[in-house]
């Protein structure tokens, strides 16, 4: 009886789809499962991601998302829509909440995000073909976000706090919306990606790649602007200097400097992209011929 009371199946049918079925979980049992949410692994103006236990062992990411009012039914849209979203590299929503705040739950993420194992001392670091295939990864998931959903997904989030890892270590995005936190939905974007929109997540994902190879988070205070690093006409002389040290030697100087180049292009795009992203992951396939899958 309690169990059926923590996880309950809502019956709903949005104005513009069909009927769907979904996992609810009260405010009361994610406050519970977050230890009066305290468990908190990001926070950002979106809304603040926690880890959650809930009874029976489960354990799954909840998120918090603002911005949508009480009396339309804009959230449960949005819920509909990335209930159908199924790609190895997004993570799963499972259910969500409703009532004093709304939530989403997603899977649990084995290994946490790939920013605690890049800035945790305590960590095991990732090695070289691991961080290859969270590159690839999530290239697959943005071009599978870009060109096979209906519609297209275009309000994405990537840094190395949105990058969860599973088992695996394969990448998972968590901030992955239809819809932005004001409630409304995205402008329309051509097919071929040429929006600011676009050229922001492209931008995106250049930062993050160069945190992979270097181990450092762009932006932060006391940190290495990297975008600046990267744009400088002697960046190459200094590649060596920016390395993570916790790969020593143990990397392809072929696929760095390609990497490199993928991530230079794309830290460009913060305007209008000058790389599409069927154009990055065939070149990590093809040019550097990184397989999605892990050894």
């Amino acid at each position: 009886m309690e169990k059926n009371k923590l996880i309950q199946c809502l019956h709903f049918r949005s104005h513009s789809g069909p009927v769907s079925f979904l996992k609810h979980f009260s405010y009361k049992d994610i406050k519970r499962a977050t230890d009066n949410f305290r468990r908190i692994i990001d926070n950002s103006s979106s809304g603040v991601v926690y880890r959650a236990h809930f009874k029976g062992g489960k354990i799954a990411l909840v998120k918090e998302v603002r911005g949508f009012s009480e009396e339309d039914d804009v959230f449960y849209r949005e819920v509909q829509l990335l209930g159908r979203i199924h790609h190895r590299h997004i993570a799963v929503l499972g259910g969500f909440s409703t009532g004093r705040k709304r939530f989403l739950v997603f899977e649990n993420i084995e290994n946490g995000s790939l920013k605690e194992h890049l800035n945790d001392p305590l960590m095991t670091p990732l090695n070289w073909r691991t961080r290859l295939k969270i590159a690839i990864g999530v290239a697959a998931a943005l071009e599978y976000l870009f060109y096979f959903c209906d519609p297209p997904v275009h309000h994405i989030c990537i840094s190395s706090s949105t990058v969860m890892l599973d088992e695996n270590f394969a990448p998972k995005l968590s901030d992955v919306g239809i819809f932005s936190s004001a409630g409304t939905p995205h402008s329309s974007c051509p097919k071929d990606c040429t929006s600011p929109q676009c050229g922001n997540i492209v931008f995106q994902l250049g930062v993050l790649i160069l945190e992979l190879i270097t181990g450092q988070s762009s932006g932060e205070e006391g940190g290495v602007n990297l975008i600046k690093w990267v744009q400088e006409s002697s960046f190459q002389d200094t590649i060596h200097n920016m390395i993570d040290p916790d790969l020593g030697n143990s990397y392809d100087s072929r696929e760095l400097k390609g990497l490199l180049a993928v991530a230079r292009l794309c830290v460009k795009s913060s305007d209008k992209p000058t790389v599409f992203v069927s154009q990055i992951f065939w070149y990590l396939q093809k040019k550097l011929g990184i397989t999605d899958e892990l050894n």
